[in-house]
Parts: C-alpha cells; sequence; structure tokens
C-alpha cells in the first residue's frame, strides 16, 4: 500500500495518524519531493473511478495562482494529467493506493473500507 502525502499538511497527518493507529503498513512518500509521473497518474486515475478534477489540489496556491478554475474546463484530459504531472502542489492530497483501489484526500469510512 502506497501513501502519498505532503507532511505539512494537516489532512494528511490526520490520515498517517488514522493509518498508524490501525496498523496498517504502507510505503510514505513526499509529494513534494517525488511528484507522482504521467503514468502513474494515468493509472491512478484510471483505477480511482473519480473525475480528473478530484485530482487537482483546488485550494492550494498554486492552483489559485495559476487561475486553473478557469483553466481545467478547456484542458483535454491528457492536458491536465500533464500538469498535474509537473508539481506535486498541484495534487490533491493524500492518496492511498491499495491492491484495488485509490483514494484522493482523507474520508475514515472510505479508508476503513479500503484496508479491510
Amino acid at each position: 500500500m502506497d501513501f502519498i502525502c505532503y507532511p505539512k499538511c494537516t489532512t494528511c497527518k490526520k490520515a498517517e495518524k488514522w493509518l498508524d493507529e490501525k496498523g496498517v503498513s504502507y510505503e510514505l512518500r513526499d509529494i513534494k519531493e517525488k511528484n507522482p509521473t504521467l503514468a502513474e497518474l494515468k493509472k491512478w486515475y484510471k483505477k480511482s473511478g473519480l473525475p480528473l478534477k478530484k485530482f487537482f489540489n483546488t485550494s492550494g496556491l498554486l492552483y489559485k495562482s495559476m487561475n486553473l478554475k478557469d483553466k481545467l474546463p478547456a484542458m483535454s484530459e491528457e492536458e491536465q494529467l500533464r500538469l498535474l504531472s509537473t508539481d506535486g502542489m498541484l495534487v490533491k492530497r493524500p492518496i492511498l493506493i491499495t491492491e484495488d483501489r485509490v483514494l484522493v484526500g482523507f474520508k475514515e469510512k472510505e479508508y476503513e473500507e479500503a484496508i479491510k
């Protein structure tokens, strides 16, 4: 199981604490130090079943400074994935990758189901 996070993010800290309390073993990866690749993002996006917009950190400074709220609708999926692969701070986190699921963000109920 892979846990991709930004160590300074409070939601990531909450999710990590939850995983630790449940005794779940995972590989931790700092999204700022090791940005997801285009290939990884494509794979996770397909596996997640989520709309691509859910992979964007819409509350992040970079997202806002790039005015992506207005630009994303005009971009193709490929362009959006390429953009996400340029900077980990654009990507919503944490991301939990299990054998059969990809969870974006932290919702206790989803995590509970994913680690069963």
